[in-house]
């Protein structure tokens, strides 16, 4: 069962806290090992002892909103008001999202450090968020746009060349959920031809607002 928010706020009132992302440094255990080619190609493109700490932030901050998408995803097919369209359209981003989770959480991992799980964290939504169908597809959409944000901060600020790949690409198929939600809201489906980022401080902030 989700948790309502004081009052009817948007996306900036969802929680996340940004210290328990950022200091999560505890060394061994933790990350995944899972197979098959994405994976294994994410997990081997960086040096994990030449991965400074300013680049293990920013992907312990994407974790994060992995986390997040999945949190709300998955409460937004248990509501019940989702129609088959968008229920589809929630479960395949649920899918690519956990693959996205994963390839991160082997970065992480392969730098000797525990990638933060669901079990770290309690999410919190505006209130009447999961109400119907409308509003559960706005919100998808609003925090769309945050994941995609933070993910092309990340490739600006990431120092580590062989990480920007996986980085950008990941951030490839978020544009790519950010458009079919605007296309299920009749929106225009290409948005500016140069995508808004989020600075580390600046995606941490929004992330803020969704933890309880």
């Amino acid at each position: 069962m989700h948790r309502c928010s004081r009052g009817a706020r948007e996306i900036t009132t969802a929680r996340l806290s940004r210290a328990r992302l950022l200091r999560r440094s505890a060394v061994g255990g933790g990350a995944l090992v899972l197979s098959g080619p994405t994976i294994a190609a994410l997990a081997g493109r960086a040096d994990a002892a030449a991965v400074p700490d300013g680049d293990l932030a920013y992907l312990r901050l994407l974790i994060g909103a992995e986390l997040l998408a999945l949190d709300f995803q998955a409460q937004a097919t248990a509501s019940g008001k989702l129609g088959p369209s968008s229920a589809a359209l929630v479960r395949k981003m649920a899918a690519d999202d956990k693959v996205h989770y994963a390839g991160l959480a082997q970065l992480v991992g392969a730098a000797g450090q525990a990638p933060a799980t669901a079990d770290d964290i309690d999410f919190t939504y505006p209130r009447g968020s999961f109400g119907s169908e409308a509003s559960i597809m706005r919100l998808a959409g609003e925090i769309e746009r945050l994941v995609l944000g933070a993910y092309l901060g990340a490739i600006a600020g990431i120092q580590t060349p062989d990480l920007r790949l996986p980085v950008g690409q990941i951030a490839a198929n978020e544009a790519q959920h950010a458009g079919a939600l605007a296309a299920f809201a009749g929106r225009p489906v290409i948005g500016r031809a140069f995508a808004p980022s989020l600075q580390i401080d600046a995606a941490s902030a929004a992330l803020d607002a969704f933890e309880s």
